[in-house]
């Protein structure tokens, strides 16, 4: 008799309430999917970053690597310089015993020229390997600004990206909950008319 008048019969609700539930959860799957993908995306990124750090990491080391070996280089020159000038000065005494007091007094002032003169060489090295160490350590803070003003962009982004979708998720979820309810009442509403 409900069919001849055109109502929907309980098992075309039953239907229809089964066909919401399964659009429902295809587009709870969906959703999960793209969050799933948000969070991929961060752990790219955090890979990312962390392959940065450590070509940074191997970058420095390899710059210390280069100043240690030119300050070694420096040092095997001036033990080589002391051994010529004890050699030297062994030799004279060995050879010139007579004069040695004059000889000493040149060698002296010799000794204290050569001495200056690796002084000032020295303290120029030291002033150089000083500037490119603190380019270097300028170079990475400069980095690590970067990275961290990255990251902290990239972070938002996805915040951004993370809150929307739970917004829009909200609003269909309510959205279904007025449909529901409106389709509650209609089916009330059918079957008050049908008691009746």
């Amino acid at each position: 008799m409900a069919e001849e008048r055109g109502f929907a019969t309980k098992d075309d609700l039953k239907a229809f309430k089964e066909e919401i539930l399964h659009q429902f959860h295809i587009f709870h799957e969906d959703l999960v999917s793209k969050v799933k993908l948000v969070g991929e995306g961060v752990v790219t990124v955090n890979d990312k970053l962390e392959r940065y750090r450590e070509e940074l990491k191997s970058d420095a080391e390899e710059k210390f690597q280069i100043l240690s070996l030119g300050i070694k280089g420096v040092s095997e020159r001036l033990d080589k310089t002391k051994d010529e000038l004890r050699s030297e000065i062994q030799e004279v005494r060995e050879e010139l015993k007579s004069e040695i007091q004059g000889v000493r007094e040149g060698l002296k002032t010799e000794i204290q020229e050569v001495r200056q003169e690796l002084k000032t060489e020295i303290q120029g090295v030291r002033q150089e390997l000083g500037a490119e160490i603190k380019a270097v350590h300028e170079k990475l803070d400069m980095t690590a600004v970067e990275l961290k003003a990255e990251n902290q962009t990239t972070r938002q982004e996805i915040l951004a990206a993370v809150k929307f979708s739970y917004a829009e998720l909200d609003r269909r979820l309510t959205t279904l909950e007025k449909e529901f309810l409106e389709l509650r009442r209609r089916v009330e509403k059918i079957e008050n008319r049908s008691v009746s």
